[in-house]
């Protein structure tokens, strides 16, 4: 008897789980929305007043192809993951003193969480992985 409820339990558990994953990503891309006046993403992407951001993650500050970098954040020595990428966008002047980056950052962790969420979606290429 005890054993119906458990794997009812667990389905419960697993299919909550996949749909907060999915409610981050659509999170994410509200939040980016704040970025897309100056960041293009997805395949086509162009560099804009900033950088494209396809395969930001894993990718080293200032190595966009034909993006002029300031001197700051070319010799930031920074490669992306999500907790430098999480410092960062909170607070991009303080994280590289001298960027170019006009933006006041996020400050909310749950945001920052999603943003992420969304950006790695898009590898190099700008396909969706």
């Amino acid at each position: 008897m005890k054993l119906p409820i458990i794997a009812a339990m667990l389905a419960a558990a697993a299919f909550v789980t996949t749909g907060a994953s999915a409610q981050d990503v659509a999170a994410g891309e509200r939040s980016w929305n704040k970025c897309r006046a100056c960041h293009q993403l997805g395949e086509g992407a162009k560099n804009l007043v900033g950088p494209q951001l396809n395969g930001l993650f894993g990718r080293h500050t200032g190595e966009v192809e034909g993006y002029s970098y300031s001197t700051a954040n070319k010799g930031a020595g920074i490669t992306w993951d999500e907790a430098v990428f999480a410092e960062y966008i909170k607070d991009p002047k303080a994280k590289i003193p001298g960027t170019k980056m006009i933006f006041a950052g996020i400050k909310n962790e749950k945001e920052i969480a999603d943003l992420t969420a969304f950006l790695k979606q898009f590898g190099k290429d700008g396909k969706k992985m």
